[in-house]
């Protein structure tokens, strides 16, 4: 075993050295080849063929052959790897190996502080220096040794690897873990094109968003494809040069998320891309998704752990949905394996790479199987990179990266040898490398003495026992080359006999000395082998796990509810019509529609709700919100109408739940007001529980929303360099933003295949051809004016003047302009321009003759708006119904949807409320809310989820308790974070943040 160990590093130094020869050598060339056998192991050379007792030959790096009767060159170094496992290194598609970080400073997007409006980066390269495709992973690659090392470790070979910073993040490359020159080892130098949401270290101010993020991947993808046949009119832009040479290579996209992975896929289907898509472990509570992107996913083996929660005052603030996703992360790759997904595994997010084959067997434990695990190390991501013709099976011609294991891979119990990358052999573990568990026969000999006969049992590398009359615990250690043992002849006696030798096959033997101090000479026999460990990871009792529900938390659903037939009887309908209010109605509801209104009416295959003492509604619109969206403003350009609030919804947000408990049922989610031109915002329904895309108001027209005043000048900013400054500076970025856009009309309408594509001002001729509509956030009666007068320069109306606190002022010219006004009920004096404020701004703007709605920009406020709309009842005297219409039709006119929502008549959605008592009283209570014929919000169901939530609470802390008995390594109790967004918010990390369960206890 010694001379065989020598041999190994010996020959290993020249395996590659034709390769070296035009390096200078500083010493005496040596050109033997390595070549070695393997014999007697278990060969795994793929999925589906395992070769018992048989031999793997390589030589000069390459596997020669793995045949059971594999023949064996006479130069050979023969090594017994007689219950041994050999196995294909592992490859792992999602590394940063050999590239290392960036390790500029990221400064960010500062709302408090000036704003790098323009890159800084030297060279012919685009506009915004998130976009890396100059980053050449071949170019900066070195080997690194450490990190080669614990990666070889976790049974890796072969790594993709790439620079993770930016957006567009250049190119990656595919190399070994071979500590060899840079250049031997990288196997395919420009493999993959990378991508990601999150700008890095780039300090320029643009994107800020995630919004903007795809945006600007958008917007390169039309540069790029522009720039093929236009490449003088741009000049030389390496950044889009790059990119287009890119496109070739495999595309991968760093998502991190479900709702991420989503958008990527979205992404890659407007441009006729399919992205490999990196996940982050959250990505099964939405499998149904996944699956429709028709991508293969890379799944980290990261999974959280347990917290301490003993203490109930910590307890109390970790959400029901950490929980949860804590005890399910481990069963995400088996779940992706049963929905038929393909992914690969990597060890990309594991802090300790150690940890890498301890999760893996988690993951196996929790449902993936062993076959499945192996090819989503092996051939899948080989086959990917197109490099199966390397590596990721042990077939003749393939590179000699292969692990040597004392058993099944998978397996708790099973050692990692050693791991041969390129033919080089590298140690992980040799202890116990020659199988020393079992029964010997020891027999100690002093000079002059008779022998003395042992029983000696070795349960391990470092465990043994004497047995001769008592069982005698020994201490022993095997290092995979010496062996030390010492034990006392009997339990009472203090002194050892000390022995120290070597392993030579079935004999071992050595010398020492006896508990006299007489120098001895030892032999010990093999006469049969240990018994196999128990493989610990065989539970007695299966893995109980709680169910996936949509959304991902206490309120979510086990199956989404369904449209059903539904009969209200004798209800209070407010209908919103001429009929105005009627008493003892009932309301017929069939696939979504209101059937009939009327009294007496029947339908045998509808369920019946009785409305006795309770009064029907129109479902509630809120016409300005900022819920449901993973970021609100792209506050870093004056001008941002490219980004969409339909790119980064959230169907997650527990404010969707929250507020159809208040009788809402259509949320216009805006983008905030950091900016004169924000971007494209987002009609949603309230369907709980369905996916971003299903979230959407089918048919609705598209809106923009513009902004006016303090948030637009940054006035609290005393280091704001971004333009404007000024009230006026707003008033002409109006007018250059549309005289740009009437220039860019007029080159699409004169050459539109030749003219360049530009969302931003896509946006802005749609507002102008009357496609996507205006609405508009305003408070001073000067700047409404004014900007009313850019609107008509350029042909085009303000559809909605939303806050418009001073609308008192202006309500005549609003109603000439053609404008709808959306407004708080009693808001003032919380900043400089809303002193003016009065809460009898809605009434006087009604009486004018205007479309006014009140409106939330609160996720909190949201909850009660008939509570606000009845203030306008104390506040300027409107009527009951009139003040009802505020939160109901008139908002569905202002947003063009009053054919459809807004009033009970037959043949509208039927998006309706069933209230407690009178829906203007600060008693009533949203008992049924319904979105097209589906209770989504059901007051009773509610008080039996509450009991649901505490007793799923209780097991799952109980079982991070239990984690923490049984001597786990605990995580401190964690706070839930809610972020709630508002108008003012400049980027998806600021807004109020609150501590939030999302279980209401």
């Amino acid at each position: 075993m010694k001379k065989w160990t020598m041999l190994a590093v010996g020959c290993a130094l020249t395996l590659h050295l034709s390769a070296q020869e035009t390096f200078p050598v500083n010493g005496v060339a040596d050109k033997r080849e390595g070549c070695y056998a393997f014999t007697h192991a278990t060969i795994v050379k793929d999925g589906q063929t395992t070769l018992q007792d048989a031999t793997l030959v390589i030589r000069k790096g390459k596997i020669v052959s793995a045949a059971a009767n594999a023949a064996i060159p006479r130069d050979a170094v023969v090594i017994d790897c007689k219950g041994k496992y050999i196995y294909p290194s592992f490859i792992d598609i999602y590394s940063d190996y050999g590239v290392g970080s960036p390790q500029r400073e990221r400064t960010g997007f500062d709302f408090r502080a000036p704003a790098q409006l323009t890159s800084n980066q030297k060279g012919a390269y685009g506009w915004n220096q998130a976009i890396r495709t100059d980053v050449d992973a071949g170019k900066v690659f070195s080997v690194d040794n450490a990190k080669a090392k614990s990666l070889r470790e976790a049974g890796f070979g072969t790594v993709l690897s790439h620079q993770k910073d930016g957006i567009a993040r250049g190119t990656g490359l595919v190399a070994t873990l071979a500590e060899d020159k840079d250049n031997l080892v990288i196997l395919k130098d420009k493999a993959s094109a990378h991508y990601s949401f999150n700008k890095g270290v780039s300090s320029q101010s643009y994107p800020s968003s995630m919004m903007g993020s795809i945006a600007l991947l958008r917007q390169t993808y039309l540069d790029a494809q522009w720039y093929k046949n236009h490449p003088a009119a741009e000049g030389v832009n390496l950044s889009l040069q790059y990119w287009n040479e890119q496109q070739g290579l495999l595309q991968i996209f760093e998502a991190n998320g479900k709702w991420n992975a989503v958008r990527a896929d979205r992404l890659g289907d407007e441009f006729g891309v399919q992205y490999i898509i990196k996940a982050s472990g959250d990505e099964y509570q939405r499998l149904k998704e996944m699956k429709a992107t028709n991508a293969t996913f890379i799944l980290p083996v990261n999974f959280p752990q347990a917290m301490d929660v003993e203490d109930p005052n910590d307890a109390r603030f970790v959400s029901l949905e950490d929980m949860k996703h804590w005890e399910m992360a481990p069963a995400a790759a088996g779940l992706f394996e049963k929905e038929n997904v393909p992914f690969c595994l990597t060890s990309a997010d594991v802090k300790d790479s150690k940890q890498f084959l301890t999760n893996l067997r988690k993951a196996i434990e929790y449902g993936l199987s062993e076959n499945k695990a192996f090819e989503a190390l092996t051939k899948t991501p080989a086959t990917l990179l197109g490099i199966y013709d390397k590596v990721g099976s042990l077939d003749a011609g393939k590179l000699a990266n292969f692990i040597i294991t004392s058993g099944p891979v998978f397996k708790e119990n099973t050692t990692l040898y050693q791991n041969w990358v390129q033919g080089n052999e590298y140690d992980v573990k040799n202890e116990g490398w020659a199988g020393v568990s079992g029964s010997y026969t020891l027999t100690v000999t002093a000079t002059g003495s008779t022998p003395k006969t042992y029983n000696l049992v070795v349960k391990g590398d470092n465990a043994a026992n004497i047995i001769n009359t008592d069982t005698i615990a020994a201490r022993f250690n095997y290092d995979g080359k010496l062996i030390k043992l010492s034990f006392s002849e009997t339990k009472k006696s203090r002194a050892s006999i000390r022995l120290s030798g070597v392993n030579n096959g079935t004999i071992w033997q050595g010398n020492g000395v006896d508990t006299a101090g007489n120098a001895v000479l030892w032999t010990a026999s093999f006469v049969k082998a240990g018994e196999e460990k128990a493989d610990s990871s065989k539970r007695k009792q299966p893995i109980r796990l709680g169910k996936v529900t949509y959304p991902f938390n206490g309120y979510g659903w086990e199956q989404l509810p369904q449209q059903q037939t539904l009969l209200i009887k004798n209800a209070t309908v407010w209908t919103n019509e001429k009929d105005g209010k009627l008493e003892g109605a009932d309301v017929l509801v069939k696939n979504g529609k209101i059937a009939q209104v009327g009294k007496g009416l029947s339908d045998a295959g509808a369920v019946v709700i009785d409305g006795t003492g309770k009064h029907l509604t129109a479902g509630i619109i809120d016409e300005h919100s900022h819920i449901a969206a993973a970021s609100i403003n792209e506050g870093a350009q004056s001008v941002t109408s490219e980004v969409r609030i339909a790119d980064n919804l959230n169907p997650d947000d527990i404010n969707i739940y929250r507020q159809l408990s208040g009788g809402v049922t259509s949320s216009h989610i805006l983008h905030g007001s950091a900016n004169t031109v924000g971007g494209q915002t987002q009609l949603i329904k309230l369907r709980w529980g369905v996916n971003d895309e299903e979230l959407k108001f089918k048919g609705a027209d598209p809106f923009i929303k513009f902004a006016l005043g303090e948030n637009v000048k940054r006035t609290t900013s005393q280091n704001n360099n971004r333009f404007p400054d000024t009230r006026m500076g707003v008033e002409q970025v109006l007018v250059d933003a549309f005289q740009r856009a009437t220039d860019y009309r007029n080159a699409l309408k004169a050459d539109g295949k030749n003219a360049r594509r530009d969302l931003e001002l896509d946006a802005l001729v749609e507002i102008m051809n009357s496609k996507r509509f205006i609405t508009c956030h305003s408070y001073v009666q000067s700047e409404i004016t004014s900007t009313i007068r850019v609107a008509e320069k350029f042909g085009f109306t303000l559809n909605t003047f939303t806050h418009i606190l001073e609308g008192y002022k202006v309500a005549d010219k609003m109603k000439a302009h053609g404008a709808n006004a959306s407004t708080f009920s009693d808001w003032w004096a919380y900043k400089m321009e809303v002193q003016d404020a009065i809460a009898y701004n809605a009434a006087i703007m009604t009486k004018v003759g205007l479309n006014v709605c009140i409106n939330s920009d609160d996720a909190e406020m949201a909850r009660r708006l008939n509570q606000e709309a009845a203030k306008t009842i104390k506040y300027g005297g409107v009527t009951e119904e009139e003040a009802l219409k505020m939160v109901t039709l008139n908002p569905a006119k202002a947003l063009h949807v009053s054919d459809k929502v807004g009033s009970i008549k037959a043949g509208k959605d039927a998006d309706l409320v069933l209230w407690s008592d009178h829906p203007l009283s600060i008693y009533a209570k949203a008992e049924k809310t319904i979105v097209d014929g589906t209770v989504y919000f059901d007051r009773e169901k509610d008080a039996q989820t509450r009991v649901q939530i505490a007793a799923e609470r209780n097991r799952l802390i109980n079982k991070m308790l239990g984690e923490k008995k049984g001597g786990a390594s605990m995580a401190p109790a964690r706070p839930s974070f809610n972020v709630i967004l508002s108008c003012g918010d400049h980027d998806h990390h600021d807004g109020l943040i609150t501590i939030d369960t999302g279980d209401d206890e």
